[in-house]
């Protein structure tokens, strides 16, 4: 993986970040040809008539800059630690290896890898990242500078939406910026893709991959398999003598993944005292994410006083799981602990439970979203002090979930048909391995075996939710550069970007049954036979043979019918909207001067954010029936806007010729979940409390979001010390390179970095609180006028989140990358890359002064990379280790939960072999692995990692493939 700590320069805005502005910016701050270099090491302070014409011949010759053509992985390295030596914010960056090849197996793999920076895997996929021990709620995601929406019904930006041959490369700023709109609290994540004229010509390059998994398929049905593959493919030419440019891009990809997984219910105290599991939901789970996606982009430079970018990219991708099991209701449920079984330290580690009565399950989920981005940039040089940015920006993302569950069992009912005699193990890596007495491949039949669908009267032989998203954020951007020649400034910006995003949640939710109507009624079909295959998913935890079979078979030809519900197992409407308005003004200087014999260069500004944002939810009207299609909803809105003003400063030393002093500090913030926005309320009276004035006492009650909420607020403060080496494995300029880009002008050493972060959190949103509503607006809510005269007040709580948190996060961070030549020279082509990121945090609520960790944050996170290169063969592999967290995970009818997450690494390795000359020239052959530990998905509860709440394991993961770029 090419990764290093680099900066963008700050006068231009985030879409810098791309090699040759990079390279351009860091002129215009401060000037680094060959000659300028030496000039530092004399430490020359003036500001003479040379100097200034060397900054002004420097923005001038900007755009007529190339980056080094980049091949492999120690130049891409070096490429990356070149763009770190000339930052002006601390951020870290991952480039391209060639045209179309990030390294790491996705973004999110490759991100994960660098310093500060952690991944959570979802289904078996690296998906969010941690920065700096926050979660993924507190960073934000761009493309060219563009602000992204999610597929997801937050904001968190789940980065496998995005191919990854899309980009050329992705850069993390760790300290904001006044010229980066769309910044997040702790980070920000800015993906670029390729320009066309910032080429030096053609390129193509095709790739084509084969995927495995080590585990075979363990659940049969359509849309499923253990073998995939990849193929992808990147144009760029010029045309009408380099003034217009394309980047064509396509990428096709069926990527498998097998899951073994375990949800215990919980952990209830038996008689004697000692924790039990309570029940567990199991699974065998084949799963497939199919992708197509395509990038366009047309740059236009006609003159040196303009140029045009208009990018597009679209991205279909849908992802299928079968999921084949079954559930044990065990203390919970009807079953029978028996006496004697194994106990230590207050846990029951094995025995038996009699009287169980299983749930088969023949589950299948799907999830269908399309994502679209359009971004126009458009650049005007009026002269050599002016210049004019003016750019719009379109993202687009739609979401349609299917989570189908379908029910078998020995009978209707939790006490009647046979019941399973159960014996158990918790083994020691936390797999709850099982011995049931019954055989339940033959006599099961189509039922509700626990009676779950009592309480609504129906049969419930399965269920079916159905969420919908929609996302959309609308962005403009003017922003005006007055360039000097002299003085402590390089040039001031001044600008001003408005956003409106909307975002739209609606789940539908069925009950699925046998037919006949109502359990009341006493037409309800209690059971119904079916046909299927035997299959074994859950062989892996001790259970044999069932009977597997497709339910939406069985919904075509009317076994399985479908009665509409809402709101189950919520604890309010699930429904909602909201629209966010965003007015941002900015300044920002960029400095470029001299310090007695210290170089200082950077930037400070203000950014100011003026918001208003309003949210529609709903409530159900008082008696109205939630099953079958009867129900009554009314609509409920809730408003509010705020300014927030927020300063940063990045100032950064230079001490000799490779010595940098890093120093930053800003404000910060990061928006409410769009789901804690929710403005619905499940609203409820207590008569008792008819009378009652006190609003903690009163008869209104409600659960709900809070529309009102404002931002958590950071003060955040970052230090980083860098010493670059010389040397380093000699990347060689060929003679088509530009001899003043970032790889031939040097910094191809290596560096070591130390480095502390300290965030001062305010206004932190607290999940779990109550707040003061006024009901009046719902009466009479089923009141008759005589109790009406009675109510004591309309006020009342509602339980949902407010802005009553405040804490700190701190931490310290090391980086080595070091090329093994700077040892002993017979080592050329060795080198290594290591980090470690030790973070502490404490969070406070109001009304509990006892402090907690912020979700996310794992308080150790290290990387290691091993890597040679030499005459087209390259190896390496990497761990990739982060400690126990919180984290999200799916909850009941699609909801998200927090639980801890287990720690733990995971390793990749690759090798790979280009043909550098000959008739096979372009090619290289490829073979890799991830996951090689095979690590345990583990979340657990109450700090005992024994008391397991997920299980899961995907086994290791192969690929070889081929790529070729044209020559």
């Amino acid at each position: 993986m090419a990764l290093a700590s680099v900066g963008l320069c700050a006068f231009i805005p985030a879409h810098a970040a791309t090699p040759l502005a990079a390279r351009a910016a860091a002129q215009d701050s401060q000037p680094q040809d060959t000659t300028s270099a030496s000039t530092q090491d004399t430490g020359a302070t003036d500001d003479s008539s040379q100097d200034k014409n060397k900054r002004r011949s420097a923005k001038q010759g900007a755009k007529q800059l190339q980056t080094v053509e980049v091949n492999g992985f120690i130049s891409s390295i070096e490429n990356s630690t070149a763009l770190k030596r000339n930052a002006s914010s601390i951020v870290e960056a991952v480039s391209a290896e060639q045209i179309g090849k990030l390294p790491g197996v996705s973004i999110a793999d490759t991100l994960g890898r660098l310093p500060g920076l952690a991944v959570q895997t979802v289904s078996g996929r690296p998906q969010v990242l941690t920065i700096h021990g926050l979660g993924p709620d507190f960073s934000t995601a761009l493309i060219n500078g563009g602000q992204q929406v999610s597929t997801s019904n937050n904001r968190d930006v789940q980065f496998d939406q995005y191919p990854s041959s899309w980009f050329d490369n992705v850069v993390v700023h760790l300290t904001p910026q006044a010229n980066l709109i769309g910044q997040g609290l702790t980070g920000t994540v800015d993906m670029h893709t390729i320009r066309p004229l910032e080429k030096s010509g053609p390129e193509a390059a095709v790739n084509a991959h084969y995927i495995w998994d080590g585990m075979s398929q363990v659940a049969d049905g359509r849309g499923v398999s253990d073998r995939g593959y990849n193929l992808n493919g990147v144009w760029v030419n010029q045309f009408a003598d380099h003034t217009v440019g394309v980047t064509l891009g396509v990428d096709i990809e069926s990527n498998p993944a097998q899951i073994l997984h375990q949800a215990p219910w919980g952990y209830p105290d038996n008689a004697d005292g000692n924790a039990v599991i309570g029940g567990s939901k199991n699974y065998g789970i084949s799963d497939s994410m199919k992708r197509r996606g395509v990038l366009a982009t047309v740059q236009w430079q006609p003159n040196d006083h303009y140029t045009g970018t208009v990018d597009l990219t679209y991205d279909n991708f849908k992802e299928v799981q079968q999921a084949k099991g079954m559930e044990f209701p065990l203390f919970w449920g009807n079953a029978t602990l028996q006496p004697g079984g194994s106990v230590q330290n207050g846990f029951v580690q094995s025995g038996t439970y009699d009287g169980v009565k299983a749930v088969i399950r023949n589950d299948y989920n799907s999830t269908s979203a399309r994502v679209y981005n359009f971004n126009w940039e458009n650049h005007f040089t009026i002269n050599e002090d002016w210049a004019i940015d003016a750019d719009a920006n379109y993202s687009r993302a739609t979401r349609d979930d299917i989570n189908l569950e379908s029910y078998s069992g020995t009978a209707f009912g939790a006490n009647n048909g046979a019941r399973d005699s159960l014996a158990f193990v918790e083994r020691s890596g936390g797999l709850f391995y099982v011995n049931p007495s019954l055989n339940y491949g033959s006599g099961m039949v189509l039922t509700d075996p626990q009676g779950w669908g009592g309480g609504n009267d129906v049969v419930q032989a399965g269920f079916i939710n159905a969420p919908h998203t929609v996302d959309y954020l609308a962005n403009l951007h003017l922003a005006v550069e007055r360039s000097f020649t002299s003085g402590p400034f390089s040039s001031v910006e001044f600008g001003v970007a408005h956003s409106t995003r909307n975002k739209t949640y609606h789940i539908d939710q069925s009950f699925l049954t046998l037919g006949g109507g109502t359990i009341s009624g006493g037409g309800a079909v209690e059971t119904a036979p079916f046909t299927g295959t035997s299959c074994s998913p859950l062989a892996w935890m001790g259970v044999g043979a069932q009977t597997c079979y497709d339910p939406f078979s069985l919904l075509a030809n009317g076994t399985l019918v479908s009665v509409p519900t809402f709101g189950s197992s919520l604890s309010m409407p699930p429904n909602w909207k909201v629209r966010e308005k965003t007015l941002t003004p900015y300044f920002q200087f960029n400095l470029d001067t001299w310090l007695g014999g210290v170089s200082l260069r950077g930037n400070v500004g203000v950014q100011g954010q003026h918001t208003s944002q309003r949210a529609v939810g709903e409530r159900v009207a008082p008696g109205s029936a939630i099953t079958g299609n009867a129900i009554t909803l009314i609509p409920v809105v809730g408003r509010t806007s705020y300014n927030k003003f927020l300063p940063s400063a990045n100032l950064i030393f230079g001490f000799g010729s490779n010595d940098d002093l890093r120093v930053s500090a800003a404000r910060t913030l990061a928006r409410p979940r769009m789901d804690q926005m929710n403005a619905s309320l499940g609203v409820s009276g207590n008569i008792t409390h008819l009378s009652s004035t006190d609003p903690n006492q009163a008869y209104f009650s409600a659960s709900g979001g809070n529309a009102k909420l404002k931002p958590t607020m950071a003060d955040n403060y970052n230090v980083s010390y860098e010493h670059y080496f010389s040397g380093g494995n000699g990347y060689e300029c060929k003679a088509t390179d530009a001899k003043n880009s970032d790889v031939c002008r040097g910094a191809g050493g290596g560096y070591f970095a130390l480095s502390g972060y300290y965030l001062k959190l305010k206004d932190y949103i607290n999940p779990n609180a109550a707040y003061l509503y006024d009901f009046s607006s719902f009466l009479p809510f089923g009141l008759t006028p005589a109790q009406l005269a009675q109510l004591g007040t309309t006020l009342g709580t509602v339980s949902g989140p407010t802005n009553d948190g405040h804490g700190s996060v701190k931490g310290a961070q090391v980086t080595l990358n070091l090329p093994f030549n700077l040892i002993a020279q017979p080592l050329d082509g060795f080198g290594m890359i290591l980090t470690g990121n030790r973070t502490n945090s404490s969070l406070v609520f109001a009304g509990n002064s006892n402090p907690i960790t912020v979700p996310g944050l794992s308080k150790w996170v290290a990387n290691g990379t091993l890597y040679y290169q030499h005459n087209g063969f390259e190896a390496r592999v990497s761990d990739s280790y982060r400690s126990s967290f919180l984290g999200e995970v799916s909850g009941i009818s699609a909801s998200r939960i927090e639980q801890t997450i287990q720690g733990g690494s995971t390793y990749d390795a690759q090798v790979s072999y280009t043909f550098e000359s000959g008739s096979l020239k372009g090619l290289t052959l490829i073979a890799q692995g991830s996951n090689l530990s095979n690590k345990t998905f583990i979340t657990y509860q109450n700090n005992d990692p024994r008391q397991v709440l997920t299980w899961e394991q995907y086994g290791r993961r192969y690929d070889i493939g081929v790529s070729y770029k044209f020559q």
